[in-house]
């Protein structure tokens, strides 16, 4: 049985991905909006991600390198529930870099061909990977087929810019809703199925 992977990220009304967690987060381009998940990320939120984790059979990561790097450097100075989880994790971390340092436990650099990479990863029947934060990566794989499921968590808000998950580039997908919940705070739950 061939592994499946699944996106889960926060997002706004119009797409954007960038920085949901802390001001300081992701300012790439100028970005000053960071944080802006934060007021509506509440336990429904960390429920919908914990149940999709336990369905998954445990939690494999598929991480492009700046949110490997991102994660690690937040969670393992923050500590906090999220930090042993984390570290224990396997990690598949995509990077141009063959030389690109990896230092979170149980990590493995993916070079090369990206994809195929991915593909192996898919075919080995382990627990289902999981892609946070990652838009290159996402783009990548939607474009290769790769990717079975998105769990999104789209926040009531309009940013108006910051870098989106999905930008307009010429690669089509086609979803299915499997299931839509509200939180109480306005979050809308999604959880879609690539076709």
């Amino acid at each position: 049985m061939m592994s499946r992977i699944y996106v889960a990220n926060h997002l706004t009304l119009d797409g954007v991905l960038q920085g949901p967690g802390r001001p300081e987060e992701d300012t790439r381009g100028g970005f000053t909006r960071g944080g802006w998940a934060v007021p509506r990320s509440d336990d429904e939120v960390a429920a919908a991600l914990g149940q999709r984790v336990a369905d998954a059979g445990g939690l494999r990561l598929l991480l492009g390198h700046r949110s490997y790097d991102e994660m690690l450097s937040h969670w393992n100075s923050a500590g906090g529930p999220f930090k042993e989880g984390l570290n224990a994790a396997e990690k598949y971390v995509a990077s141009r870099s063959d030389a690109a340092r990896l230092p979170w436990p149980n990590s493995t650099l993916l070079g090369g061909d990206i994809p195929g990479e991915v593909a192996k990863l898919k075919a080995d029947g382990g627990p289902d990977l999981c892609i946070m934060g990652s838009g290159e990566l996402i783009r990548t794989l939607l474009r290769h087929h790769l990717i079975d499921e998105l769990l999104l968590f789209i926040h009531p808000v309009v940013l108006g810019s910051g870098m989106r998950m999905l930008p307009a580039d010429g690669s089509p997908a086609e979803l299915e809703l499997r299931r839509a919940t509200a939180t109480r705070a306005g979050v809308l739950i999604a959880h879609y199925q690539v076709r």
